[in-house]
């Protein structure tokens, strides 16, 4: 790979991730339900995978096994988390994280909005590009770092699903409103879902690293997802909301439980 077709693939990239946040954006403004904006988010970013798979940045015909992994870990990914998004959003008016915003914009939301939705598509840039270099790899055949890499998504897409069935299955029960969950998963870390979403991006970088040069930009996209879920629009404004609604018994949860990576309450981390 060239650098300018490295450079072809980070605008192609970026600009299907721009599409589909608009996209996003529309859905928003049909619904007025801002929880769509991640579902959408999700399966635009499983499309760029899937995409950049079948037509890879190097233009090879033939769909070699690493494709086609990356094709499939890619649609698994946004096929599970999509449908769990939108069934969540079926179930609320509104996503506090993002209504807060909305209503401190007030009238000038829809264009607030926008441009939000697009930052986060630029954000998401290094996630569509790890997944197009995991493609691009021409080293041959399979690796054991490539299995391995399936096997990282397999515990991550698993993880995630477990502790989101987890968490519903508590606030299911009446017995359990107005409380904190902290029961499986929960009980090792506070955000145990973002964390299973972090660790299946690594799957990408051993998929893309390689004898080629390229491979290790694949690193950027899980650095990436754990700044954002960690320190931008995952773990503060969901912290923020759980403090506002549950107070005390979130801040006890929080003096006991690690944040982010799953560890024993006597190990936890802030």
């Amino acid at each position: 790979m060239t650098v300018a077709v490295f450079l072809i693939t980070v605008l192609c990239v970026a600009v299907a991730l721009a599409a589909g946040m608009t996209l996003a954006w529309c859905a928003w403004r049909q619904t007025w339900n801002s929880g769509w904006v991640d579902t959408v988010w999700t399966v635009s970013v499983g499309l760029v995978g899937i995409v950049a798979a079948i037509v890879p940045p190097t233009g090879s015909a033939a769909l070699g096994e690493r494709r086609l992994i990356v094709a499939v870990l890619a649609g698994v990914w946004a096929l599970r988390l999509g449908a769990h998004i939108a069934r969540r959003t079926r179930g609320i008016t509104d996503d506090p994280r993002y209504a807060r915003l909305l209503d401190g914009w007030g009238t000038d939301a829809p264009r607030q909005m926008f441009f939000l939705l697009q930052k986060q598509a630029l954000v998401s840039i290094p996630l569509g590009l790890a997944m197009a270099l995991a493609a691009a790899n021409p080293d041959t055949p399979l690796r054991m770092q490539d299995w391995l890499a399936l096997i990282v998504m397999a515990i991550a897409v698993a993880g995630e699903a477990t502790a989101d069935r987890q968490l519903r299955r508590f606030a299911s029960h009446p017995a359990n409103r107005g409380k904190v969950c902290d029961v499986g998963l929960w009980r090792w870390s506070r955000h145990p879902n973002y964390f299973f979403e972090w660790l299946g991006w690594l799957a990408y970088p051993l998929l893309a690293i390689g004898a080629w040069q390229w491979g290790w930009v694949a690193l950027i996209a899980p650095a990436c997802m754990y700044w954002l879920l960690a320190y931008v629009s995952g773990i503060p404004p969901l912290e923020e909301h759980m403090i506002a609604t549950r107070g005390a018994a979130y801040r006890a949860y929080q003096s006991r439980t690690s944040a982010f990576f799953p560890l024993p309450s006597r190990l936890k981390q802030g």
